[in-house]
């Protein structure tokens, strides 16, 4: 494969949206088999397609290239020995010795090429509109679909899902968007809806473990919210995900709050307590209660929360059980 067929390949890949790495010739010493100008694509399963030199070259650049994929940072390689280079070597550049019996000697550049993210938001609200904006302007392919209209050949296993129905059908939108099995999946919502919309699926037959990817409520905990902040607080989720390798590892297959939402579902259904600052039903499961005179007290929120710590003894008689 050369010229054309490196080009064609690139295309390929970039539209299936597979990560792959370049690697390019940009000076060689003779008597390598290489020329500069040569290129070869890397897949994140180390195969090569292309030609960027020998036996010798090949099984480095492939190496190296994944490492240059997992870390999405460019590398310039100088392939050879080190008595060829000697303190003539520029700051940035990694000498890696090759003992090939040619003594040629290779400069390749290895950049990788990842797939950009794609999101799709199904829904629509200006909590939708605002995560569309604000994803688009990181440069991820977005998509914004009406609940109706979302089928689960809209995403595939790289994508990141965000339902965001607002109680019309979110079953059902929820139940295609599990079909996918997208990267990531949240649902906007309360724990509280959450564990009715997952406890209605989980009685459907949706296996188990599929139900526990979904993150309820989406986003992370940044306390009461308007709409446009939530939309910030999602998008933030999915870059702390994208960053910690979470949705390239599968590392939300456990461990997500929708764990905690399918322990609410009717046949197991802890007691409901109010919040004693906002007067919210929550869950009697609820992470992190605050303990005042020997009883643990539960809230929907953490603004509630730091309110009851400051002066709990102001709330403390508001509280019922349901």
């Amino acid at each position: 494969m050369e010229g054309l067929g490196v080009l064609e390949e690139m295309g390929e890949l970039t539209r299936r949206g597979e990560p792959f790495a370049l690697a390019t010739v940009v000076w060689r010493q003779s008597p390598s088999s290489s020329q500069p100008g040569a290129r070869a694509i890397i897949t994140a399963g180390g195969e090569l397609h292309g030609w960027i030199g020998g036996a010798c070259a090949e099984p480095v650049v492939i190496r190296e290239a994944q490492h240059v994929m997992a870390e999405g940072t460019a590398r310039l390689l100088l392939l050879g020995t080190p008595e060829q280079f000697g303190a003539a070597v520029p700051d940035g550049m990694t000498v890696i010795p090759i003992s090939c019996q040619s003594e040629g000697a290779l400069e390749i550049y290895i950049e990788p090429v990842l797939p950009v993210p794609h999101l799709v938001i199904v829904g629509d609200s200006p909590m939708t509109r605002t995560l569309a904006s604000l994803a688009g302007a990181l440069g991820w392919r977005t998509e914004e679909i009406r609940g109706p209209d979302f089928t689960p050949e809209a995403a595939d296993g790289r994508s990141m899902i965000v339902v965001a129905t607002q109680g019309h059908d979110d079953e059902d939108v929820l139940e295609r968007a599990v079909a996918a099995r997208p990267a990531y999946l949240g649902l906007v919502g309360s724990r509280r809806r959450g564990a009715t919309v997952l406890g209605y699926l989980a009685d459907r037959g949706v296996p188990r473990d599929q139900l526990e990817r979904v993150r309820v409520p989406a986003g992370l905990d940044l306390g009461s919210t308007t709409h446009q902040e939530i939309a910030v607080a999602i998008l933030a989720e999915l870059v702390q995900l994208r960053a910690s390798g979470a949705l390239a590892s599968g590392a939300l297959a456990s461990g997500a709050p929708a764990s905690e939402a399918l322990a609410a579902r009717p046949d197991a259904r802890p007691a409901l307590v109010i919040d004693p600052v906002c007067g919210m039903a929550v869950s009697a499961d609820s992470s992190r209660p605050v303990r005042h005179e020997g009883t643990d007290y539960y809230f929907c929120c953490a603004g509630c929360r730091q309110a009851f710590e400051q002066d709990p003894d102001a709330y403390v008689k508001k509280e019922t059980r349901c």
